[in-house]
């Protein structure tokens, strides 16, 4: 079965980590039959789910569930919890990575590392996926695991997930709240980050700190890409994006992903289902007026968030191609945010 026209590539998901969490025996089975997360092959080709980013995040220990119950209310300032250590996130993440590499030995998914690949694998009906880390926590201050990732397949990394790592610092769950917490890139993080340069490894800003932020775009020769966050003007959550930060992103030729998660599009920052697919398109409008039609994309959150209940999972992504439809994008500027501007990026921001 084809995927839905125009397909959607999706900047951010952690299927993984959520399957890792559930300590699944046959993870491939129940991405392949159906299960109860928002992305498996059945609920993909609903929606027209056809490539995307699967984050490899390590969590802390229950912190998942119980800061969505938390984000409920009016107004929240959740701690972060204790940096992890390397020898923890190793083979967490390993373990993340070997479900991925199970999913593509079954023909469910290819992992790509290449624009090319991407495209042959959609043309030919199966999921493209990119190798993402979402906090750096499993490469210490040599990189030497960086490169081994890399060779697994990693071809985008954010350096942090909101707690600190030793590269850099992320910001808590807070709302209201601005996202400048904190200092900025330690050494070790400058090294990161030229380190992917070299590698062509896309950098990712979702959750780091406003000073981090900074540091980064003036380390970077690359385009500056956040897979999942919104616009703090609209919402201002310390996850999201300010108007200056939205300019940063487009002067390098970056993109911004649309986060779905409810707490980070409503106004009053709250983490509820109750939520109209309306904010996703405001927050869309605003992006495009910084950002322009090149630098604007999708970054769902599925398996890692509460999602508006209109949406669902991936197989409720025709109703927001509808809605923006409805809201007068047109077919091109629509098939650009659905997957043409993720692959534009990433042509060049990869090496080959």
């Amino acid at each position: 079965m084809q995927p839905l026209q125009p397909f959607v590539f999706d900047g951010h998901n952690d299927v993984l980590s959520r399957m890792l969490s559930q300590s699944l025996p046959n993870p491939a089975e129940v991405f392949e039959s159906g299960w109860d997360g928002h992305i498996d092959i059945p609920k993909a080709k609903a929606g027209g789910l056809g490539a995307g980013f699967f984050a490899v995040y390590i969590s802390s220990g229950g912190d998942g569930p119980n800061i969505l119950e938390l984000m409920q209310g009016h107004g929240y300032d959740l701690p972060l919890p204790a940096a992890l250590q390397l020898s923890d996130a190793g083979p967490l993440a390993w373990q993340q990575v070997e479900i991925l590499k199970m999913f593509e030995k079954h023909g469910l998914v290819r992992i790509c590392t290449s624009v090319s690949q991407i495209n042959e694998s959609v043309a030919d009906g199966v999921m493209a996926t990119v190798l993402h880390m979402e906090g750096a926590e499993a490469i210490g201050p040599d990189l030497a695991e960086l490169d081994d990732f890399h060779a697994a397949g990693l071809r985008s990394l954010g350096p942090v997930w909101s707690r600190p790592t030793i590269f850099a610092e992320g910001v808590p769950f807070r709302f209201p709240a601005t996202p400048d917490i904190g200092g900025g890139l330690t050494e070790a993080g400058h090294r990161l980050v030229r380190r992917c340069n070299e590698l062509g490894i896309m950098l990712d800003v979702s959750h780091l700190n406003e000073a981090g932020f900074w540091d980064l775009a003036s380390t970077t020769d690359a385009p500056i890409v956040a897979t999942h966050s919104n616009v703090h003007a609209i919402c201002p959550h310390s996850r999201n994006l300010t108007d200056k930060q939205l300019a940063a992103i487009a002067e390098s030729g970056g993109v911004v992903g649309l986060n779905y998660a409810t707490a980070m599009m409503r106004t009053d920052g709250r983490m509820v289902a109750e939520t109209p697919v309306a904010e996703m398109i405001r927050h869309l409008e605003h992006m495009l007026s910084i950002l322009g039609e090149g630098g604007v994309a999708l970054g769902s959150d599925f398996d890692g968030a509460m999602v508006p209940e209109a949406i669902g999972d991936a197989s409720g992504l025709g109703v927001l191609r509808s809605a923006m439809d409805e809201a007068g994008f047109g077919a091109e500027l629509i098939e650009k945010i659905c997957h043409r501007n993720w692959l534009d990026v990433l042509a060049r921001t990869w090496r080959s």
